[in-house]
């Protein structure tokens, strides 16, 4: 059973296709990757697969479950989480606090228990904190724990949004151009930590335009051009498709 799928996936804006009769189906502990030019849907289609964007037309399955008109809070009650282009950090916060708030969906939302800071409610505040820690350890931020957001560097902003998203335990994990503005030492990092999330169980999907970062770390590649999928299979079969060769790659990719 594939953990998700898309179905006859359209998304129209102002009459232009921005994702174009998209059927695509992600199979579990897998590293996907989704690449393709600017412009090619890439964003849209996590906009879609995350509940941001309703399609015009076509279905999303979670687990066979048809989750095409569930908001986004219901998506990620079923494991689905995600990060952005541009950063989405809370710099008036602690680095732990960030991971913290990744951890929402398993505190409690009463009201008048957390007015009243029951000790059940403290014992949760707790244990959220210690997986904030434990998260931030796994992606190489143990140096960042008593830090402020806004007192740490880019890159290490990148992985701290990986682990507020991982914070919410998903089963599966967008990442929009992770590696965007990183030099090759923190590129490296990042794709040494995708693999570790791979490993560890939870299965990604990766958007991304450094190619050797997605020709290394990838299972399976979807390409799209204009909305539509142009070529899909292993890093060596898209290496070696002509279509892709000449849409996106360039002649020096084979």
């Amino acid at each position: 059973m594939s953990l998700l799928r898309v179905e006859g996936l359209s998304k129209l804006f102002g009459g232009v296709h921005a994702v174009a009769e998209l059927s695509v189906a992600i199979e579990p502990g897998r590293i996907h990757s989704v690449i393709g030019p600017n412009g090619a849907g890439k964003t849209t289609l996590l906009n879609l697969v995350t509940g941001i964007y309703q399609p015009s037309q076509g279905r999303i399955l979670m687990a066979d479950e048809d989750v095409t008109a569930l908001s986004t809070a219901a998506r990620a009650r079923r494991g689905v989480a995600r990060t952005f282009q541009n950063l989405q950090i809370f710099f008036n916060m602690s680095a732990v606090e960030n991971v913290m708030v990744g951890r929402h969906l398993h505190l409690s939302d009463r009201l008048v228990p957390t007015l009243l800071r029951l000790p059940s409610v403290m014992r949760a505040n707790r244990a959220a904190q210690e997986k904030a820690v434990e998260l931030m350890r796994f992606v190489g931020l143990a140096a960042y724990l008593d830090a402020e957001a806004d007192a740490m560097p880019y890159g290490a902003l990148k992985r701290l949004e990986i682990a507020r998203a991982m914070a919410s335990e998903p089963r599966l994990l967008l990442l929009d151009e992770p590696a965007a503005g990183l030099n090759p030492k923190e590129t490296g990092e990042i794709d040494e930590l995708i693999q570790k999330i791979a490993r560890a169980g939870t299965t990604v999907v990766l958007v991304e335009h450094d190619m050797k970062l997605v020709m290394g770390v990838s299972d399976h590649i979807l390409v799209l051009d204009y909305g539509r999928r142009l070529a899909e299979g292993t890093a060596a079969e898209i290496r070696a498709n002509p279509d892709v060769i000449r849409a996106y790659l360039g002649t020096q990719a084979a």
